[in-house]
């Protein structure tokens, strides 16, 4: 199998300038010029004489010091953004609502340019921090900041996947878990079956795919239990009140319950 790096043919080197070569040659068999002319030849050229070096240096003095990381600098339209549209490019992102890139050329086509503009948008939409808020299941707003239109389930499952994927754990912290829980929640979020969503948001990686699952089976036991207690409640002919205090349950806990056993079928 050819190695496509190392099948590159060597790139012949650089030819030395027939001057430079003689010089070169030359230099090695080279008289030092007499002393006198070379300080006339400083004076020509206007050298100056350096300085003695000390006759011993600090201690350390000679060692170099690693380049310190530079700080990541945000793209200048992405500041003069902020300045515009503060509640979408400030402290706090909101979700864009598609077609943005063509709401802000129509604004300000005079004052920014078409391909700065595609940049900037590229890198704020791939943000972690605007991940985040796709992540949550925001609505994406247009440019005065109102709510116009919901987010995609498969655009909510897969910056799900991407921050997680960026998230370092703290300890103890088990983030397959929690990002198992959050898929859950975006999936009864969305209002989908199993089979829609699942149709959205499967892709080809198989960890992800096997969290998807697990996160069906968790929603697929809640609501199974969930059935099961209104069932029982129904026959009690108690109030959820008596139910909970009748079984040692917690109350809240028994109204969510009864609140999930009763919700809309989900839409395919």
């Amino acid at each position: 199998m050819n190695d496509p790096v190392n099948d590159l043919p060597t790139p012949p080197a650089e030819a030395t300038p027939p001057a430079a070569a003689a010089e070169a040659a030359a230099a090695p068999h080279a008289q030092p010029a007499p002393r006198a002319n070379r300080r006339a030849g400083r004076r020509r050229f206007g050298a100056r004489r350096e300085p003695a070096a000390p006759a011993s240096a600090p201690e350390g003095a000679g060692e170099q010091r690693p380049p310190q990381p530079q700080p990541r600098r945000t793209h200048p339209l992405l500041e003069q953004l902020a300045g515009w549209y503060p509640h979408l490019f400030g402290a706090q992102f909101l979700p864009l609502k598609r077609g943005i890139f063509h709401d802000l050329m129509a604004a300000h086509g005079e004052a920014i340019d078409k391909d700065a503009l595609k940049l900037a948008l590229s890198i704020h939409t791939r943000s972690t921090r605007y991940l985040n808020a796709v992540a949550q299941g925001m609505k994406r707003h247009d440019l005065q900041g109102q709510a116009v239109e919901d987010m995609a389930p498969e655009h909510v499952h897969h910056a799900l996947l991407e921050v997680f994927r960026r998230r370092k754990p703290r300890d103890g912290e088990d983030l397959t878990a929690t990002l198992r829980r959050r898929i859950a929640q975006a999936f009864e979020a969305s209002g989908l079956t199993r089979e829609a969503y699942d149709a959205l948001v499967r892709g080809r990686d198989d960890k992800a795919n096997a969290l998807l699952d697990e996160a069906f089976a968790e929603v697929a036991e809640r609501d199974a239990k969930a059935e099961a207690l209104a069932r029982a409640f129904e026959a009690s002919g108690a109030t959820p009140e008596q139910f909970a205090d009748m079984y040692g349950m917690d109350r809240r806990a028994v109204t969510q319950s009864l609140a999930r056993a009763r919700r809309p079928q989900a839409k395919g």
